[in-house]
């Protein structure tokens, strides 16, 4: 520890003497200065032991002594020292005096004593703590570099906990607890949930101090990660501020438990490299090959049954082609081994676009993802479950990888901190403004997915607007796919697309394909395109009721409506039946269309539908 006031006066070569505060001699000397100054406070910084011997002063003035201790105790000097047999013989009444009452320490220096003595006392004794601190630092070091190597990021957490004499904790990406030691400290930890999530908003490296959640210790939050957004963050715990030697473990275990992380992303990359190759493989029709290449890594996920998902992030001009229905403009070049864009080019192995657009019998209207009750941060849909594997949270996220879009990196985060917590395989790849995911059925990742895009559609929700708007800047939709298994993964692809496509067109943040199956085909009509479609074929109908001459529309729609029987149609119209053939003819004059062929009558169906729904 560094030297004190006491150890001074114990120090047999020094000789001092206390002649006041003789309850103040454990107060640290940070420095040994000597000042014959009145006034030597605009030279202090605090902590020193100041050396005088009265050269200017008055000491005998009861009242000059008492000016002169208040400012020097204002000024944080800790200790007084006062050579006798130089100016005075002994320390005048007046100095001892005023010290006393201001609880001062004063300490008599022998005329054999040199102040030079003094000040290397106390240097000696500083840069033996220095030293003590540093070898600490380094033990410390060792010890937790042991650690990590051996047990990991739970076992270096509990050789911090003891280096520093509190308690540390890790928090994953999401801000959730993955790890903490000793045991007790994980329910601490939880309470300062909301301040590690303020971390993350900042760029990294970012730290901050914060009162423990029972204002009973003090608490350092740093973020580990050398990117933009902190990939983890680390609290450590303790009843006081950190000493030298407990700051070196601190800084020693930032430094592993980044240096891991990091480490790590080449990992991941090459994990995400097997992951979409594992995709493109399941796209293509290859659920052996995939199977193979999935190994351990991934082949318990293919082994039950799985959910595609489908995610985008659209803003601006993005948001408005999609809505109105143009194709996916495709990158310049793919990445090595990335999976073609959906709806920009021909899944591998196969020659169609994969589901540019759904067919009017896939539509319906879905219901919410996630019943919302009040609006809930979307960063907490993803429920603390069960502790995660040891080295599970230096996983980097999708988000890291490289996932455009705030929505989509944040939905990355959500999904893949839900599998770590719970142990569970989850193939997340990231492409452009997609992210496609693969997620166990009834699994922690899906049900994750499904809260987070609930909590969102929730929070926007609130002031009765849409979820998503096109034109709205980086807004999230997700579509979901039926349970599948790897024979039928393209399928699967394809329906979290056609529910993606939906999704948009609706204003929603996710819809599920089973949704669709169960709804109608009637809201998907709604579409700017299709009414412009149904316009311009109603339209020379429209023209010639106006006139006058008759009601075309009405007895077109009646006689579609009772499957083309004219004596149904004509009760329906209040004519005869006669009268309702003669229209029908000069519908198919009109539209120069023949009514016997069932895509026309569907057609006009739909845009019948379109135009007027009742």
């Amino acid at each position: 520890m560094p030297p004190t006031l006491s150890s001074l006066v114990h120090h047999s070569a020094l000789k001092l003497t206390v002649r006041a505060g003789e309850d103040r001699l454990d107060v640290p000397v940070r420095w040994a200065h000597v000042s014959e100054l009145a006034d030597p406070v605009p030279y202090m910084e605090g902590g020193e032991l100041l050396l005088i011997t009265a050269l200017k002063l008055d000491a005998e003035n009861p009242e000059a002594m008492r000016r002169y201790v208040r400012r020097l105790v204002g000024a944080g000097v800790v200790g007084l020292g006062f050579a006798v047999g130089v100016n005075y013989e002994a320390i005048p009444e007046a100095l001892v005096e005023a010290a006393r009452d201001e609880g001062l320490p004063l300490l008599e220096v022998p005329r054999r004593t040199p102040f030079l003595a003094i000040s290397k006392a106390v240097s000696a004794a500083i840069a033996a703590d220095q030293y003590r601190a540093v070898t600490a630092g380094f033990a410390a070091q060792r010890e937790l570099t042991k650690q990590a190597l051996n047990s990991g990021p739970e076992g270096l957490l509990a050789a911090l906990a003891v280096q520093v004499d509190g308690w540390a904790a890790l928090y994953d990406a999401s801000g959730a607890v993955v790890a903490a030691a000793p045991e007790w400290a994980g329910r601490r930890a939880a309470r300062l949930t909301a301040d590690v999530e303020r971390l993350r908003d900042r760029a990294a490296p970012a730290s901050s101090v914060v009162g423990g959640p029972e204002h009973e210790d003090r608490v350092e939050l740093h973020s580990l990660g050398t990117g933009r957004r902190p990939r983890a963050a680390l609290a450590v715990g303790t009843a006081a501020a950190l000493g030298t030697a407990e700051r070196y473990a601190v800084h020693s275990a930032i430094a592993l438990l980044t240096l891991t992380t990091e480490r790590s992303r080449s990992l991941y990359a090459a994990e995400q490299r097997i992951g979409t190759a594992v995709l493109r493989m399941l796209l293509a029709g290859e659920p052996d090959h995939a199977r193979a290449v999935a190994g351990d890594l991934y082949g318990a996920l293919l082994d039950a049954p799985f959910r595609m998902i489908v995610a985008e992030s659209v803003s601006g001009p993005a948001a408005r082609a999609h809505a109105d229905g143009h194709a996916r403009v495709p990158t310049a070049a793919a990445k090595p081994g990335a999976v073609a864009k959906p709806g920009t080019s021909s899944r591998p192995g196969d020659a169609a676009k994969p589901g540019t657009s759904s067919k009017p019998g896939d539509g319906a209207k879905p219901g919410t993802p996630a019943k919302p009750g009040a609006p809930e941060k979307a960063a907490d849909a993803a429920k603390p479950g069960p502790a995660a594997k040891p080295g599970a949270v230096s996983r980097p996220s999708a988000a890291a990888a490289g996932t455009g879009g705030e929505p989509l990196g944040g939905l990355a985060e959500i999904v893949e901190s839900a599998a770590a917590r719970s142990g569970e395989a989850v193939l997340v790849v990231p492409e452009g403004e997609r992210l496609v995911v693969l997620a166990a059925d009834g699994g922690a990742a899906a049900a994750a997915c499904v809260r987070y895009a609930g909590a969102l559609e929730a929070s926007r929700t609130v002031s009765d607007q849409p979820a998503v708007t096109p034109g709205d800047e980086y807004e999230l939709v997700v579509g979901l796919s039926a349970p599948t298994g790897p024979i039928a993964a393209a399928a699967a692809y394809k329906q979290a697309e056609q529910a993606l496509s939906v999704a948009r067109r609706r204003g929603r943040v996710l819809v599920e394909h089973e949704q669709l199956a169960a709804g109608s085909v009637l809201p998907l009509l709604a579409d700017d395109a299709v009414k412009a479609f149904a316009d311009g074929l109603l339209r020379a109908l429209h023209e010639h009721d106006a006139t006058g001459r008759g009601d075309l529309v009405a007895s077109l729609r009646a006689w579609l409506s009772r499957h083309g029987q004219w004596d149904a149609a004509a009760a329906d119209l209040g004519v005869h039946r006669h009268t309702l053939r003669y229209r029908m003819r000069r519908v198919e004059e009109i539209l120069g269309r023949s009514l016997d062929d069932p895509d026309v009558r569907m057609e006009l169906w739909l845009a019948l539908k379109a135009t007027s729904p009742d």
